[in-house]
């Protein structure tokens, strides 16, 4: 059993608990008669939960003293408990937030320790294997979207039914593989603790990593949450039509490609330099949408898609930067602590995002647009370096 595509496709499986809820987003609205800053705010319960999930892996250490594959099989099945609770027991925003954050808080130990796997497995090829990995997230955040096109007339609630199953499965797929050879404790090696951690913000290389992935994150998940409403504005698809699942799943996904090729590249000219170059193109798609507004209905659709491909593509070089940087004990809880504040800023776009949408229609965009550039200001200490391939 080849590791990697198991930790992929169970990765794949066990994110689409994350955006399961936003799939039903127009039924949502109608039926329980909420305005659509309120799915911004039920995101934001998921984030709130991730946050605080990978917090409490990262001080405790628990990320680096117990196996990742058994943590992310109990986080999996927790997640998909807590995603069919929403979908069979919600009825109002009061009741399904809490469900929504107790999903996020289980994504804590299925996305991170699914990084940490990897790299036990094959930590000689970290980024291009990270690439594959966050393609799978990607493609796990797309894939509701794509579950409710499939399932036509069925009710909202059976695509999110879907996403608690491949999570179930996802679980059993980790729990059998277990964890790789690679990222032994070392002998005498003092338990990871709050300081140590902390301390991985003083080293030159993981604070450059660390800052560009923040300046990403201002941008991913918001972009991502507004990704149906943005073409809805542009008038390619109605409200709740099977043309907008689609697009939003093709808009969404195709940054599982942007993964892909940016992890082949990586072995040529290094994970900083393919990070920055997706920025870059990020940040251009960021400046350019607003502009689109008079363009034909292709246009947009091919800017949406380029902004799709290119908006994570860097997300698994950050990762794989920073776990380079960190010492081997520490790499589960530097990783965790890097996620748990990077989730935190998209908590502040996502909620920004959402409420001014309705005023700002399209040049929304324009707010996403200092995460690239900011990001790109502070990984320039790795991307004007020499590269190594891989690196």
């Amino acid at each position: 059993m080849k590791p990697i595509p198991v930790i992929v496709i169970a990765q794949l499986f066990g994110t689409s608990l994350w955006f399961s809820a936003n799939s039903a987003a127009d039924d949502l609205i109608r039926r329980w008669g909420i305005a659509p800053a309120d799915i911004g705010t039920m995101t934001n319960a998921v984030q709130l939960g991730f946050i605080l999930g990978t917090l409490a892996f990262a001080f405790s250490g628990l990320a680096d003293r117990f196996p990742a594959s058994r943590i992310f099989t109990v986080c999996a099945l927790l997640g998909a408990l807590a995603n069919a609770a929403f979908a069979l027991l919600a009825h109002d925003l009061a009741s399904g937030v809490p469900l929504r954050f107790a999903v996020g808080l289980c994504l804590a130990g299925v996305y991170p320790l699914g990084m940490k796997l990897v790299v036990t497995w094959v930590p000689e090829r970290a980024g291009a294997a990270l690439a594959w990995l966050v393609g799978m997230l990607t493609l796990g955040t797309a894939l509701p979207h794509g579950i409710r096109l499939a399932g036509g007339g069925l009710p909202w609630q059976a695509t999110i039914l879907v996403s608690s199953a491949l999570a179930l499965v996802a679980a059993a797929m980790v729990f059998r593989l277990g964890d790789g050879p690679h990222l032994p404790r070392r002998h005498g090696a003092p338990k990871p603790r709050l300081g140590r951690v902390l301390g991985n913000l003083s080293i030159p290389d993981f604070r450059a990593a660390a800052l560009g992935y923040f300046g990403h994150m201002w941008e991913l998940y918001a972009f991502w949450t507004l990704v149906p409403a943005l073409v809805v504005g542009s008038g390619l698809a109605a409200p709740g039509s099977a043309a907008l699942s689609g697009l939003a799943f093709a808009i969404v996904g195709v940054g599982a490609l942007g993964c892909i090729a940016g992890g082949r590249c990586s072995h040529r000219f290094g994970s900083a330099r393919v990070a920055a170059t997706a920025l870059a193109l990020s940040a251009a798609c960021c400046a350019l949408f607003p502009l689109a507004a008079g363009l034909p209905g292709w246009v947009k659709l091919a800017l949406l898609l380029a902004w799709g491909t290119s908006v994570v593509a860097d997300s698994p070089h950050f990762s794989a930067l920073s776990a380079r940087a960190s010492a081997p004990e520490l790499v589960g809880s530097a990783l965790a602590l890097q996620n748990a504040i990077g989730f935190a800023i998209t908590m502040v776009s996502i909620q920004i995002g959402t409420h001014w949408i309705g005023d700002w229609g399209g040049h929304v965009a324009w707010l996403l647009l200092p995460g690239p550039l900011l990001g790109l200001l502070g990984l320039m200490p790795l991307w004007r370096r020499r590269p190594v391939a891989g690196a």
